[in-house]
């Protein structure tokens, strides 16, 4: 009688104990719907996040993006330097894996878009007009504009990039950054060397 009373005592125990561990923190998260996450704010929906992650990777993903459409402006035509040829492929070569891996982490994390800044000059960002000014340019010329209005657009870049390493907190994102400074500030000094000889 007093072994089934103990047996008893440790089930009671146990059911206690197990039920305690029912309602467990990933288990309460799954509750949340996908929308629910998406609105979030970053440190709500990974406490590996915050909200300088989540403008460097937006903001990082868009300026890459023009990164690659003015150096296909300049690879789609003829007559260009093929430094400068080359200089546009490295920066495709070396952007577009990153874009790819932005758009994972947005995705992954449930970050949406900032909506309270819009890119400009001053993040290096061409616009429109210079666009069009280097889609019409050819030769030397278009060569000429590409440099330095990628001189422009890496040192944007590189300011983003710093402020995500001294403010972020995703390690990975920190890591990219890191990244950017070295390379693209590489870039640049090879970048101000080329429109030297011209």
């Amino acid at each position: 009688m007093k072994k089934l009373l103990t047996f008893g005592a440790l089930s009671a125990s146990l059911a206690i104990v197990l039920s305690g561990c029912a309602s467990s923190p990933m288990d309460s998260g799954m509750e949340h719907s996908m929308s629910e996450m998406g609105s979030q704010s970053p440190s709500e929906t990974s406490a590996e996040v915050n909200t300088a992650d989540d403008m460097f990777i937006s903001m990082m993903i868009a300026h890459h993006q023009q990164a690659l459409e003015l150096s296909d402006i300049v690879l789609n035509k003829e007559g260009i330097p093929e430094d400068v040829t080359a200089l546009a492929t490295k920066i495709k070569d070396a952007q577009t894996p990153e874009i790819a891996t932005l758009e994972q982490w947005q995705k992954e994390l449930k970050l949406s878009t900032p909506s309270n800044h819009s890119m400009g000059s001053e993040d290096g960002m061409v616009s429109e007009d210079e666009i069009k000014n280097l889609t019409n340019a050819s030769g030397d010329e278009a060569a000429t504009l590409f440099l330095q209005q990628m001189v422009a657009h890496h040192e944007g870049a590189v300011d983003m990039a710093k402020e995500e390493i001294s403010q972020g907190k995703y390690q990975p994102a920190i890591d990219m950054a890191q990244n950017i400074v070295t390379s693209q500030r590489d870039e640049i000094d090879q970048m101000k060397k080329m429109l030297e000889g011209k």
